[in-house]
């Protein structure tokens, strides 16, 4: 298996947990509003509901943690970091995953595999309220994520290091993108040929126009 193929599986495994997860949100949605509907139409709240809501949304943000990893799409400061040459931000993002992310991650992962199996254990609940779901099963998703996050990592790290002896960044699997990303991208792009960046750029902005269009004649009928 050659280096591209090894960091495309792992950003494979890492899309596939992360729109996996991201159906949680489908779940949470539903959740809220049968709550919405039993509290002020039935009066008839459900008392584990807070518990409930916090670990859908917690489970969806921790599991969509190495998706957004591999997307490259966490959030940066790179007024300077986008100005550098590749093997400039190689290098920089090479020490700071050496430095921070992996002593961060794997504590994290050691923290939460303890929280976890003492959780399970007990048999821990809630305690938010008297009778609160259990709460277990959701700790074990620490860990879990934490794993998947510094599988991620690993392959980062690789790709700083293929980036230092090659000069390029190596290529990540694609996914959907905000067109204004896709319209930077293409812009700055210097292996696109002008012809092929223009039609390209027309295109997204087309997308764009026809959104617009769209909204203000939903604007009008309103």
């Amino acid at each position: 298996m050659t280096v591209q193929r090894l960091l495309h599986a792992i950003d494979g495994v890492s899309t596939w947990v992360g729109k996996t997860a991201a159906w949680l949100i489908v779940g949470l949605m539903l959740l809220v509003c049968v709550e919405v509907f039993k509290r002020y139409l039935l009066n008839a709240p459900t008392a584990w509901i807070f518990d409930a809501s916090n670990m859908l949304y917690g489970a969806t943000f921790m599991l969509c943690g190495a998706y957004t990893l591999a997307q490259n799409a966490h959030v940066r400061g790179d007024f300077l970091y986008s100005s550098m040459r590749p093997r400039t931000q190689a290098t920089l993002d090479l020490v700071l995953y050496l430095v921070f992310f992996l002593p961060g991650i794997a504590a994290l992962i050691y923290a939460g595999y303890s929280y976890a199996g003492d959780s399970w254990r007990i048999a821990e609940h809630s305690n938010i309220t008297a009778d609160g779901p259990p709460i277990y099963h959701f700790k074990t998703v620490i860990p879990i994520a934490g794993a998947l996050v510094m599988l991620q990592g690993m392959a980062e790290i690789l790709r700083c290091i293929v980036c230092l002896k090659t000069g390029e960044w190596p290529s990540r699997l694609k996914d959907v993108a905000e067109t204004d990303v896709i319209e930077e991208q293409l812009a700055g792009s210097a292996h696109v040929d002008d012809a092929t960046r223009k039609m390209a750029i027309e295109n997204v902005q087309a997308i764009d126009e026809a959104a617009r269009q769209r909204g203000r004649s939903g604007e009008i009928e309103r």
